[in-house]
């Protein structure tokens, strides 16, 4: 079995390798192509990803290249996570929009549409070499932001699922509160990519979400950087990057008060490559539980079990809408549980939606169709356009201005802007 991994020079990357070596009976691999056009990170990454298997026993080869031809060729799973122009860009998505007084943020906001229209044409390329070298392969898509390109690949024809840590993440933290097995614990996830709220947790099929509220709502608060008592009052919990919307100007003011996440996630970088190019490290380091993506390798091993092994058990991942929730047009993009087979995910029934969620959702989504747009066809109206419909923007003269500085910042990745 050949796994390809495109932006396999990613420091993420030897997650990803510790979760296909530890789980190598549910998920054989025999070929794991990294793809990177960084040659000096390529080799890097490729080197200590190969230690990583031979420490572990696992027989797999490693294929380092810059070629999306030779590294999907015959894989049967090529997953995306790229970044397209690296923490330099990201830096950006992060301080432009805070100029306004509006939210940086990578992926949420002015920020995460800037990345969308720098990464859709992009993935849309790979995604057609990988059409002509493995037609049969799946698209596992990690990156950001996820509910944007996985559209823009599902509209192309492509087999894709997009994925997304923070439902798993949630899982195990839940599992371990409640002392279970996170096999027996499963959510009620409904929303968008990074717009999502857990209604429900289930353990062994009975919703528990209310005692873990009132145990543990002080420190889920803390962790999501809102108010328990906004907790208790909406009855559910939200995703962290709710936090962009429920507590907007707050964070606004944190954001202005201390160095970027890009800026952090740079330093840290530098550091885990130096351990990378350590020919004694042979196991994932401590440190990469600090770079973010927690769970990501365990969420995408299971993920391409089931897409392989045709399991047919329930996972959150990012699908087509296709009537689960009434108020979004069937093309939409929605980040809910369903079942995985060979035949790909089928998303389950969905509670009806609160108007307090559904409007929101309905919202953003319908700023994620003007993006997706504008990522695809270019042109400052059509930008505009999608962050006059963001509710985070939502102001003619802001969005203009927003405008302007995303493109001049964001012109060496988007070629229609010359001239």
């Amino acid at each position: 079995m050949k796994l390809a991994v495109v932006g396999g020079g990613s420091t993420y990357t030897p997650e990803l390798v510790d979760g296909f070596a530890r789980l190598r009976d549910e998920l054989p691999v025999s070929e794991i192509a990294l793809i990177d056009p960084d040659p000096a990170r390529l080799d890097l990454v490729a080197g200590v990803s190969r230690r990583m298997l031979a420490h572990a026993g696992h027989p797999a080869r490693v294929l380092a290249t810059s070629s999306v031809a030779e590294g999907v060729a015959g894989a049967q799973v090529v997953l995306f996570q790229l970044r397209v122009g690296g923490q330099a860009a990201r830096d950006l998505d992060e301080t432009v929009p805070l100029r306004c007084g509006c939210v940086g943020q990578e992926t949420t906001g002015a920020g995460g549409l800037a990345k969308a229209l720098r990464t859709v044409p992009v993935v849309l390329g790979i995604a057609e070499t990988v059409r002509e070298h493995a037609p049969d392969a799946w698209i596992v898509d990690f990156t950001n932001p996820v509910g944007i390109v996985t559209r823009a690949l599902l509209d192309a024809g492509h087999r894709a699922i997009g994925l997304c840590n923070v439902a798993i993440g949630f899982q195990r933290r839940f599992a371990g509160w409640l002392g279970a097995d996170p096999a027996r614990v499963s959510l009620g996830h409904v929303g968008l990519n990074h717009l999502s709220w857990e209604r429900a947790v289930y353990l062994d099929g009975r919703d528990v979400l209310p005692a873990l509220l009132a145990e543990h709502g002080q420190e889920i608060a803390d962790s999501l950087g809102l108010r328990p008592g906004l907790l208790r009052r909406l009855g559910v919990v939200p995703s962290y990057y709710l936090r962009y919307f429920y507590a907007h100007d707050a964070v606004v003011r944190e954001q202005r008060s201390k160095p970027t996440r890009a800026a952090e996630v740079a330093q840290m970088e530098t550091r885990l490559l130096e351990l990378y190019a350590d020919p004694s490290v042979v196991e994932k380091p401590e440190l990469l539980s600090q770079r973010g993506g927690a769970f990501y390798s365990e969420a995408a091993v299971a993920l391409i079990a089931s897409l392989l092994g045709d399991r047919g058990d329930t996972q959150v991942v990012n699908v087509r809408n296709a009537g689960m929730l009434p108020f979004l047009g069937d093309e939409a993009v929605i980040e809910v549980p369903a079942t995985v087979g060979a035949g790909g995910a089928v998303p389950l029934p969905v509670v009806p939606v609160e108007p307090l969620f559904a409007g929101l959702i309905a919202n953003v989504s319908a700023y994620e169709t003007l993006a997706l747009d504008a990522a695809r066809h270019g042109g400052a109206d059509r930008v505009r356009d999608a962050l006059l419909a963001h509710p985070l923007i939502g102001q003619d003269e802001l969005a203009e201005e927003l405008t302007g500085l995303l493109l001049r910042a964001g012109r060496e990745h988007l070629p229609w802007t010359v001239g």
